[in-house]
């Protein structure tokens, strides 16, 4: 999959029949569209490719089972950066990492990075928790390196972050930087696609993703366990379960409907009604922070530190391999393999699809 331009890329939407120049309506279309199956989602990299990284030197000591503050105190920041640097180098395959991050987050079409919205969904269910390093690196990224002001970056769970500014403050932010807790919860009923309720339906999302406020999504998630019914585990995809409201996904039809959000224009960015593609791509980055790691799930403290980070683009093919790859084959914690399936042939791929073998690329 070839690296375009940003501005092949905008021309390539207006011949889509998509005016730039009016590219904030966009994002509230008058019909819902369907994302195709297969189509491109970011257009700068390979939507199949899953990069990870496994280093001990990330940490100082082994401690599985830690609070997250004693985490924090022994994570080792330096190493973390670097290495999330090499995710990004892999990612791309270049050398650059500058030239990475510019390849991964794609500047939206008629506005300056100064203007960018960012919005980063992070897990801040129970007692695990992203950790200050990894949150940290991200959000100087986008403001050293890319030039987003600090108060354009918001991280939220809609869900359980209520409390995330006073119990998980983050540290080494760029100050200015938003921790908006829940961000004003569910508020705003959006469509969602089929399977869920076969032909779809409607459910509450957070409002500055349905009205278009945010430019550009980071889907920082853990590497937890959960129930059978979405694979045994929760991780990217599931971490829109605070994005949009959990209620439906705890009923009936549950994996339809993790299966359905994660097709919206809400995340993956608005989309073409003729051609179901993506014009421009919202959810730009999938990290999974797994310096540590839990069988069980979603509460309790962690129970395994990897010492693992892991990054790709296109969320079910970043947890269909780190669900088979990482944790079944490495920590021998195996899927429910008829739901973690689905994450690939609901969005129309097969394993023998995927680069590599089918394996998460370590660099």
């Amino acid at each position: 999959m070839s690296r375009i331009s940003r501005r092949r890329f905008i021309r390539k939407a207006i011949i889509m029949g998509t005016a730039v120049t009016s590219f904030p309506m966009i994002m509230i279309p008058k019909a819902r569209a369907a994302w195709a199956r297969r189509t491109v989602v970011h257009p700068n990299v390979n939507n199949l490719r899953v990069v990870g990284i496994t280093d001990p030197q990330m940490t100082r000591a082994i401690e599985p089972v830690s609070s997250w503050n004693r985490q924090n105190e022994l994570v080792v920041t330096e190493a973390v950066w670097e290495n999330m640097d090499r995710l990004a180098s892999g990612l791309v395959e270049t050398r650059n990492p500058d030239e990475a991050w510019r390849t991964i987050f794609i500047q939206p079409p008629r506005k300056a990075w100064s203007d960018t919205m960012v919005a980063i969904k992070t897990n801040n269910i129970a007692q695990q928790h992203t950790r200050s390093a990894v949150m940290a690196k991200i959000t100087h990224t986008l403001t050293d390196t890319l030039g987003v002001k600090p108060v354009n970056i918001h991280i939220y769970d809609a869900s359980h972050g209520y409390s995330m500014a006073r119990y998980t403050p983050f540290a080494g932010l760029p100050e200015g930087c938003q921790i908006e807790d829940d961000w004003g919860g569910f508020t705003t009923p959006t469509a969602v696609p089929a399977p869920w309720k076969k032909t779809g339906g409607k459910s509450l999302c957070l409002k500055q993703l349905v009205d278009g406020s945010v430019d550009i999504l980071i889907n920082i998630a853990l590497c937890k366990g959960h129930s059978s019914r979405f694979g045994g585990f929760t991780m990217t995809m599931k971490n829109h379960f605070g994005t949009f409201s959990p209620s439906p996904g705890h009923m009936g039809g549950s994996p339809d409907y993790l299966i359905a959000i994660n097709q919206t224009p809400e995340i993956l960015g608005a989309i073409d009604k003729q051609t179901g593609k993506v014009l421009y791509p919202r959810q730009q980055l999938c990290l999974i922070d797994a310096l540590w790691a839990s069988r069980g799930g979603p509460g309790g403290r962690p129970t395994n530190q990897p010492n693992f980070l892991a990054m790709g683009v296109m969320s079910p093919i970043v947890d269909y391999l780190v669900a088979t790859r990482f944790r079944g084959e490495k920590l021998g914690w195996e899927p429910n393999m008829k739901a973690t399936r689905r994450m690939l042939a609901d969005f129309g791929y097969e394993e023998s699809d995927l680069p590599a073998g089918g394996q998460i690329i370590e660099v």
